[in-house]
């Protein structure tokens, strides 16, 4: 994985801190076209993923990157799944059933039978496989090397106790699309006892990392000791604490932690890219400095 990821909050008005910002956002980045300038000011600073959900716009990004290949050779897409908001309002509307069929693309209508039964025999490996494969349809062609699962299912799953799920999707994702699993969390400690329980080995995981302990289950020293001591590939997001902490405050507290494999952060502007890629890279030097 790459150090820096960008990441998707900032074009669909998501900031957990400031509904003003959020408005804010959402009004600027109502055309694609902003989207992508965004993604080529990031490209042109050294930042080649970009971790996103699978909201109806992003097909149409992905289309863009498809219709340049050599503007974007080398780009990749961590997808995160399901985008939580779709599937709600089409079960509001449509119900379970007809919500499934509507998700499936055209060349798995066909399917949506299989589905149905599945349903009803309470057997989740056909539903799961193909909703995956529904949402993975407009990353085609693209590089989709890691697939994540959304914090708002992994958490329900883990709740439920679920364990089997992790496990049929890590498979399904690893064999159809020769992709590494990921899961996002808002309780890291408790998901990788799942994980391991289910059988899921040496895991990518995002979670909330940031010195304030925001958003962080069970606390700030918790997930250090759970970071320096469990098995796992660990992914940084909201490190900035949705804007509470300052820059390189924020940034330091995670490029301390060694084992912290990636950082992922929404930002809208060349500077704002720029500034967090630069002292990702200071930070990174001096901490190598002081281990050598």
């Amino acid at each position: 994985m790459d150090r820096l990821l960008l990441g998707d909050n900032p074009f669909f008005g998501v900031n957990h801190m400031s509904e003003e910002k959020a408005r804010a956002q959402a009004l600027r980045f109502q055309s694609n076209r902003a989207v992508i300038e965004v993604l080529d000011v990031a490209l042109d600073e050294g930042i080649r993923t970009f971790m996103c959900t699978t909201h109806e716009r992003i097909a149409e990004v992905c289309d863009h990157m498809r219709a340049n290949p050599a503007r974007y050779a080398g780009y990749r897409f961590y997808p995160c799944m399901p985008y939580a908001h779709k599937y709600n309002n089409a079960v509001t509307e449509l119900g379970m059933l007809g919500a499934l069929k509507k998700m499936l693309p055209d060349g798995l209508l066909g399917s949506a039978v299989q589905g149905g039964l599945a349903l009803a025999t309470k057997d989740i490996e056909p539903v799961m496989r193909m909703l995956i494969d529904a949402e993975m349809a407009m990353f085609r062609g693209l590089a989709t090397p890691v697939v994540f699962l959304q914090n708002v299912v992994v958490d329900f799953l883990m709740g439920l106790g679920f364990r089997d799920a992790f496990r049929l999707f890590a498979r399904h994702v690893q064999e159809r699309y020769g992709a590494e699993p990921g899961f996002i969390t808002m309780n890291l400690p408790r998901l990788l006892d799942t994980l391991e329980q289910a059988g899921v080995d040496n895991p990518i995981v995002c979670a909330n990392i940031n010195q304030l302990g925001f958003r962080m289950c069970g606390g700030r020293e918790l997930y250090e000791r759970t970071i320096a001591t469990r098995r796992f590939r660990p992914v940084a997001m909201s490190v900035f604490a949705s804007g509470a902490l300052p820059a390189r405050e924020a940034l330091r507290y995670v490029c301390a932690q060694k084992r912290i494999e990636s950082i992922v952060f929404g930002a809208s502007s060349r500077a704002n890219i720029r500034q967090t890629r630069l002292l990702v890279e200071e930070l990174d030097r001096d901490r190598e400095a002081v281990a050598a």
